[in-house]
This record gives C-alpha cells, sequence and structure tokens, in this order.
C-alpha cells in the first residue's frame, strides 16, 4: 500500500513539474516598424490616428463609431498614415485582451502629436516601389 501511495505521488509530482515547465507565453513578433527594446509588451497605442496594435495578433484596434474593431489593416482613413515615421507608445503596464478599456487614459496621457523619448524602428522602411523613379532610370538612359 506504501509503495502505491509514494508512486502515485511520485508520477504526480513528475506530471505537475513537468506541466510547469511546458507552459509558456505566446509573444507574437514585434513588427519592423515598432520601436526597439519592447519585446515583452503586447501593445502599442499610436497616438497620432489614436488607434492599438496588438503584437500577438499582429492587429490593429480601432474605435468604429463606439465599437472597437480589429483589423489586419489599418481603417481606411489611415491608410496613408507611415507608421515607421509616427511615434508608438508602448503600453508596459496593462495585460488583457481589450487595452482601449483605459482609452480615455491613453488619450489625455499621450495626445495627438505626443513624442516621449526619442525612438529607433525594429527594421528599416521599406523602398516605396514610386513611377517618378521609374521615369528617372527610363530617361537616364
Amino acid at each position: 500500500m506504501k509503495k502505491l501511495v509514494f508512486a502515485t505521488v511520485l508520477f504526480m509530482s513528475v506530471f505537475f513539474a513537468h506541466a510547469q515547465v511546458s507552459i509558456n507565453v505566446n509573444i507574437g513578433t514585434p513588427p519592423n516598424w515598432g520601436p526597439q527594446g519592447n519585446d515583452v509588451s503586447r501593445y502599442y497605442y499610436l497616438p497620432d490616428i489614436d488607434v492599438y496594435y496588438d503584437i500577438n495578433q499582429s492587429v490593429f484596434i480601432s474605435d468604429n463609431n463606439g465599437k472597437w474593431v480589429r483589423a489586419k489593416r489599418l481603417p481606411e482613413r489611415y491608410r496613408q498614415y507611415d507608421l515607421y515615421s509616427g511615434y508608438k507608445v508602448v503600453l508596459n503596464d496593462y495585460r488583457g485582451d481589450a487595452p482601449y478599456t483605459y482609452h480615455t487614459k491613453h488619450r489625455a496621457e499621450y495626445p495627438k502629436g505626443y513624442h516621449g523619448k526619442p525612438q529607433k524602428n525594429r527594421g528599416e522602411k521599406p523602398a516605396k516601389n514610386n513611377i517618378s523613379k521609374g521615369k528617372q532610370k527610363h530617361e537616364n538612359k
């Protein structure tokens, strides 16, 4: 009987130890336009356009007539916004799925045009495929 209890306790301790080791945090890859040095955050707040970015899900979160929506692309009205040049507020103080819960606070602390510490992007801004570049090459021949 003692052997059975001992074996059960041993099995359970190994099982729970393995379960604890197997738990990992699934953090998404920050975008190239995201600021360097913030690999543990889940959200950015973009004060110039009043939009959040969820790094884990690679989606933008924006207010659409009072309803918060998630989308892979920026809303149409912000499609020309330069994510590489705009300031990104890294939200380190929030854990959960709805950063907009504190939207009033974020808007007050980080108004449009806000710039905190200087930021360097994680990656280079991609070269723009531009018709005028093609014309210049053609004209230089």
